[in-house]
């Protein structure tokens, strides 16, 4: 049996989410080999919900494909329609190095649409490149940040 055991109710949502997807991992005739299972593992881990397609005709076979499958890379068997498998894992979370915390905010485009004195031309739209140390004002400008301003005393503790 399969580490994950789902609800009926749970079954019934992941099923409802699976129902746009298409098949990521192809099954051959040769059956579940370590590629296969490999690219399962993949996509469970990129996607936590795939389909899979199977292209024997063994309806026996497929059936013990799927539960092998579900067993193998521990993940809750959602749905076995035809030629389809549903498989379910929760995604890990991500981890998140320490050097990512120190960095600033990058680079944005913003666009700003000046507005002719004319009522009926168009505005004019100006695509301007925002930096992490720059804001842009209600007019349209771009202003730096100013320095933080440090007190004299401060300084001399250091």
């Amino acid at each position: 049996m399969s580490a994950i055991q789902l609800t009926p109710a749970q079954r019934k949502i992941h099923r409802a989410e699976a129902h746009h997807l298409d098949p990521v991992v192809m099954i051959g005739n040769d059956g579940l080999t370590p590629a296969v299972i490999k690219e399962a593992e993949m996509a469970l881990n990129a996607h936590g919900l795939i389909k899979i397609r199977v292209l024997g005709d063994d309806r026996p076979a497929r059936e013990a494909m799927f539960l092998a499958l579900a067993d193998q890379l521990n993940a809750a068997p959602i749905q076995h329609i035809g030629k389809l498998f549903v498989l379910w894992r929760p995604k890990s979370d991500k981890v998140r190095d320490d050097a990512d915390e120190d960095r600033m905010a990058g680079p944005r485009d913003v666009k700003v649409l000046k507005y002719s004195k004319r009522g009926g031309q168009r505005p004019e739209v100006k695509t301007l490149r925002v930096l992490g140390n720059q804001r842009l004002t209600s007019g349209g400008q771009v202003k730096r940040a100013k320095p933080k301003k440090i007190s004299v005393k401060k300084r001399t503790l250091g």
